[in-house]
């Protein structure tokens, strides 16, 4: 396996019902609630999401409303290219698991790779914490 064929699933129990997750998570306006690791407030410019990281404006596109749980969605950081989210929302008993995976990217250390699975972690409890608050 090269460094770009690596992956790892993150994961967080929701207890709450999969429409409500889905429907809370599929807002773009929602993400700077909970995913801090991704940058600050998200504004609609256009045709397209844009919001503010530490680099500068990063575009962010999102897969459409579907019945699938499917919330993938894709980020063009400043000067870089696209980088694809895969993320789900599964029914499991009575509440939600929420499946981010996290796709190693070209260059990353073994350490950057680190740093972002937990920031993804955090994110995922702070949205987890929100939701069932």
């Amino acid at each position: 396996m090269t460094e770009t064929e690596e992956a790892r699933t993150l994961s967080v129990y929701i207890n709450r019902a999969p429409r409500d997750v889905y429907a809370f998570v599929a807002v773009p306006e929602n993400l700077s609630q909970w995913a801090s690791g991704l940058g600050t407030a998200i504004v609609r410019v256009g045709d397209a999401w844009v919001v503010e990281t530490e680099q500068g404006p990063a575009r962010v596109r999102f897969t459409e409303v579907n019945r699938f749980g499917v919330l993938d969605h894709f980020v063009t950081p400043p000067g870089l290219d696209e980088v694809y989210i895969p993320l789900r929302a599964i029914a499991h008993g009575n509440g939600t698991q929420l499946l981010f995976t996290l796709l190693r990217q070209p260059g990353w250390s073994d350490e950057q790779f680190r740093q972002d699975a937990a920031s993804v972690e955090r994110d995922l409890c702070a949205l987890k914490a929100l939701l069932e608050a």
